[in-house]
């Protein structure tokens, strides 16, 4: 699979309220009304990832949820990731 251009990465970064890109990846920390949220909201992303074959890296701080995805295998950015964003946003 090959990695987006820097073109398609904005493109589809602007479909995306908050997230932004560091390096190879694009981020999000999200922020819950306590722990109990936060634990319940990673489990629906790892639920989702699971059916999409795509794993992202997930940071829990108290009632913060940091979001890290990449592909890989691409060494980059995919369509992929953006497509998990999106249905990450929906979890919220």
């Amino acid at each position: 699979m090959e990695h987006l251009s820097i073109k398609d990465i904005h493109d589809r970064l602007s479909e995306l309220e908050g997230w932004e890109m560091i390096g190879h990846e694009i981020t999000k920390e999200f922020h819950f009304q306590d722990f109990k949220e936060a634990i319940e909201f990673v489990q629906k992303v790892g639920e989702e990832s699971q059916r999409e074959h795509h794993f992202p890296e997930i940071f829990i701080r108290n009632n913060k949820v940091a979001i890290n995805l990449t592909t890989h295998d691409a060494n980059g950015l995919t369509y992929k990731d953006f497509k998990l964003a999106k249905i990450i946003e929906q979890l919220v």
